[in-house]
């Protein structure tokens, strides 16, 4: 389990940055244009939310400062706010995180809120119970045994939700309700963009749907971390991996690393899987275990550490999962 303890310094410098806002900014990725009393100020952790966020509000961008808090390849769980991040959160208007492990750092960042009025969006507490909790299947590294207190705390659950189609589609209307009530002026117009949006991701989440339908394979595995279970889940697909999808291991043990060598040769699998922040160290040492050795490795985006540059360049969340379907169609054999 991750340790996330918050900073009582940067805390303590937060008052300094309050009574200064104007210089207090930073680099972070930003759609920002000219503050008024009339422009809306959010904040989003990750990309997805950053992107549905900018695809709702859509040609009304003059009302709207968005700001992407992860935006310089930082993994998801490894993030830990700066002084900066922190007073960004405490003055915007809409404030939108994920809600799991990672974000235990949030509750205490909130509690120095200067704008009283803010909105507050978790997007694991939008989903409710279809929220699902961090599995290990067969062969997968085991985690560090808990503390006593970690147990007490409760089952971990997996973040990574954006990986779902279906879940964006329900964030997205939760999104679009929040920005038309803080915007009454361009409600009408941030509705029509999320209903275009959502028809969008229906479309693509039907060509997902037919290509696991067609496929020859209905088995992916990772030589990496697994944050794809509400994919594998939307669309009846199985998997094995080295590592759960929050793990903080690093290193697969002789025994995970057999199991997913016997599970390439039992399968034939043609393909292993790496995540787009690893490098190829372990795909390649399993490969090289095989009967055959001549497995090839494709790489799946789970959009957790973009960056600023990407923003910059036009990368989208639409974008991104298009390009998983080009790679699970060739992994699947569809």
């Amino acid at each position: 389990m991750r340790r996330i303890t918050m900073y009582c310094a940067l805390l303590l410098v937060l008052s300094l940055l309050v009574g200064c806002a104007a210089q207090g900014e930073t680099a972070s990725t930003s759609t920002r244009p000219e503050l008024t009393d009339k422009t809306l100020s959010v904040v989003a952790t990750v990309f997805p939310a950053f992107d549905w966020t900018r695809q709702i509000v859509g040609e009304n961008s003059d009302h709207v400062a968005l700001t992407l808090l992860l935006d310089k390849g930082t993994d998801f769980h490894n993030y830990q706010p700066t002084v900066e991040d922190i007073y960004k959160i405490s003055t915007c208007d809409i404030f939108i995180y994920v809600g799991g492990e990672s974000d235990k750092w949030v509750p205490d960042a909130l509690a120095q809120a200067t704008n009283q009025n803010m909105s507050v969006v978790c997007l694991m507490d939008l989903l409710g119970s279809a929220v699902k909790e961090e599995e290990t299947v067969e062969g997968m590294e085991a985690e560090a045994e808990e503390t006593e207190e970690e147990e007490e705390e409760g089952p971990e659950y997996d973040e990574h939700i954006w990986l779902s189609l279906r879940f964006a589609k329900t964030v997205c209307a939760e999104l679009c309700d929040v920005l038309a009530k803080k915007d009454a002026a361009c409600a009408a117009s941030y509705r029509s963009n999320c209903e275009a949006y959502s028809a969008k991701l229906e479309t693509l989440d039907a060509s997902y749907t037919e290509t696991v339908e067609a496929a020859s394979r209905k088995t992916l595995l990772f030589a990496d971390r697994f944050p794809f279970r509400y994919l594998a889940d939307d669309y009846g697909l199985s998997y094995y991996a080295a590592f759960a999808g929050c793990s903080a291991e690093t290193e697969a043990s002789f025994e995970t690393v057999n199991f997913l060598v016997n599970k390439v040769d039992e399968l034939h699998l043609p393909y292993i899987m790496k995540l787009e922040s690893s490098d190829r160290r372990l795909a390649e040492t399993i490969i090289s275990n095989t009967q055959d050795k001549n497995a090839e490795i494709l790489e799946l985006n789970s959009l957790q550490s973009v960056t600023a540059q990407q923003v910059a360049e036009g990368i989208t969340y639409l974008g991104v999962m298009e390009q998983n379907l080009e790679v699970l169609k060739q992994a699947l054999g569809a």
